[in-house]
């Protein structure tokens, strides 16, 4: 059985970033990095609702996968 953060990594290394986030986004220990993890996630589900607010979901997705990143470096170190 595979442990969720070798989940996560797996999906992070296959390119499969909507799906880490859906993953990431019901961690409880995010850090900094839960409001860009928890935006980018929302914006995939909710990417109208998003526009209406003025903001771009492109723009929110892409800021989550760069925390992402950030935040699971050491995972995809080793």
């Amino acid at each position: 059985m595979q442990t969720k953060a070798s989940q996560l990594k797996d999906l992070m290394l296959a390119n499969q970033w909507d799906k880490a986030l859906a993953m990431a986004a019901r961690f409880q220990d995010l850090g900094k990095h839960k409001s860009d993890i928890m935006l980018g996630h929302e914006a995939i589900v909710h990417g109208s609702f998003y526009k209406q607010l003025g903001k771009n979901p492109a723009d929110l997705r892409n800021a989550g996968i760069a925390a992402l990143k950030t935040r699971y470096a050491k995972l995809l170190e080793g």
